[in-house]
């Protein structure tokens, strides 16, 4: 127990401080967003009807008949997308449509050059190297024209040079893979069979944290967001709700936990559990609740692939480090554990000079917003102190599963957040944003709990252990 409680404590502080540069820095920039989200979720459409599949091939035929010496020459910075279909087996010209979406919002259907076009060598090799593109922020010189299709206009691109990808985009998408990683094997790190062995010494605490978890939580938080209005309004936003709710515990429930003085056996326990259980109720509840959102596919397999390669594989190769060479592992559990908050330094920093654009769009992320994202973090330990009480668990195993209830793994969401965002057609990347925000926000929510279970949910102090003095001592 004393390795795992110096695990903990050398987090709490770095975290600490970078949520509050992070919250403090939310109000600094502005700019006008998305001009061409209808024509992104019309594109998207056309992945998803049998019927309107043919007309992936209609835009990529159009761009290759463009004549490009009349285009203008723009720069920008933004994404390299693709909208792709599993309806029909075909050509990449027949199933794929890759697009540049400026980060303000213009989406240009990018047109790849024929095999008999003359282009340098350079040239040709970016657009064969489109799909390690995807998903990483890039700097763009183009030529764009417009053309009409099917009596319809759109914007069309070609690249004028390589694309290259922005420094602080490459430290972000590397971090937050780092963060999750070192994370989940500092966390196997300090397990064994035994933790999991609790789920059948303390039972009722066990089961009740996952009940709250699993069967409480993620339907309030559905309840919820479809009252204040984000299911019809912000659909995307009602699914990152959703999606913080049923992702498991974290570190941070740990580290709470200690500082609250609960039961830190419990917690790590419970987070263990959760995040073993998180295989099959994440995607299972992630599809149940968001069934009926207009326009939203949950990529199942993706989701679950994501759990495994990122959650489930650094956890067992730690517990087995643990298992086989236990001296080892306590002596790097510091080291993993300050890799972890590393990266954790360089997601938050990234991620914030990399989406300053997003926190202007105030009508999609306002107080209302603001203040749901922490109203799931607050609710979630304020239920979790409330019902474990209502069935007889004691005072300091409460304070474990509220703090447990509440503080989600924020990282697990992210990560998925970006996997399948394009899949989804999440166009404002809102998935991934309340998830960012729920990560920073259960901070102070977690202090602010702890100072009501000091009150509220009294445990009795642990009395100081007996020290033998030798007779001649002094």
């Amino acid at each position: 127990m004393g390795v795992r409680m110096v695990y903990l404590s050398k987090h709490v502080k770095s975290l600490f401080l970078i949520a509050i540069l992070f919250i403090v820095s939310i109000f600094s920039y502005g700019t006008d967003l998305y001009a061409d989200e209808d024509l992104y979720h019309r594109l998207s459409r056309l992945t998803k009807s049998q019927q309107d599949v043919i007309n992936i091939k209609k835009l990529n035929v159009a761009g290759k008949e463009i004549d490009w010496a009349k285009a203008k020459q723009i720069e920008c910075n933004g994404h390299l997308r693709v909208l792709k279909t599993d309806l029909i087996k075909g050509s990449d010209e027949e199933t794929k449509l890759y697009f540049v979406r400026n980060i303000t919002g213009e989406i240009y259907i990018l047109s790849i050059p024929g095999k008999h076009e003359s282009i340098s060598q350079e040239l040709l090799q970016s657009y064969s190297d489109i799909e390690k593109m995807l998903e990483y922020k890039m700097s763009f010189k183009l030529l764009v024209t417009k053309k009409s299709v099917n009596g319809d206009m759109y914007s069309f691109a070609r690249f004028l040079e390589p694309p290259q990808q922005l420094p602080l985009d490459k430290i972000f998408k590397t971090s937050i893979v780092l963060m999750l990683f070192f994370v989940m094997l500092g966390m196997g790190l300090t397990l064994t069979i035994n933790d999991f062995k609790i789920v059948f010494q303390k039972p009722k605490a066990i089961l009740t944290g996952a009940f709250l978890q699993w069967a409480i939580m993620p339907f309030i938080a559905a309840a919820i967001a479809r009252m204040i209005g984000f299911f019809d309004a912000f659909p995307y936003i009602y699914v990152g709700i959703i999606l913080i709710t049923v992702s498991p515990g974290g570190v941070t429930s740990n580290l709470m936990t200690y500082y609250a003085k609960g039961d830190l056996a419990l917690s790590i326990s419970l987070t263990s559990f959760s995040t073993v259980l998180s295989l099959f109720f994440t995607p299972f509840l992630l599809t149940l609740l968001c069934a009926n959102v207009p326009e939203v596919t949950i990529p199942v397999k993706l989701v679950v692939q994501t759990i495994i390669i990122l959650v489930i594989i650094p956890l067992a190769i730690g517990m087995f480090v643990r298992n086989r060479w236990p001296v080892f592992a306590e002596k790097s559990t510091s080291f993993f554990s300050i890799l972890g908050v590393i990266a954790l330094l360089f997601l938050i920093i990234a991620g914030i000079l990399g989406n300053l654009e997003v926190f202007a769009d105030t009508e999609r992320y306002g107080v209302k917003f603001y203040s749901t994202v922490f109203l799931m973090t607050m609710l979630g330990m304020l239920l979790g102190a409330v019902v474990p009480k209502l069935v007889g668990v004691n005072n300091y195993q409460t304070r474990a599963i509220s703090l447990e209830t509440g503080l989600r793994n924020a990282s697990l969401a992210m990560a998925i957040s970006i996997l399948i965002q394009d899949y989804m057609g999440d166009f404002h990347a809102s998935m991934f944003f309340t998830s960012a925000m729920f990560g920073i926000l259960m901070y102070p929510a977690g202090f602010i709990a702890i100072a009501f279970q000091k009150k509220f949910l009294y445990v009795e102090p642990q009395p100081p252990i007996p020290v033998k003095v030798e007779e001649g001592e002094y």
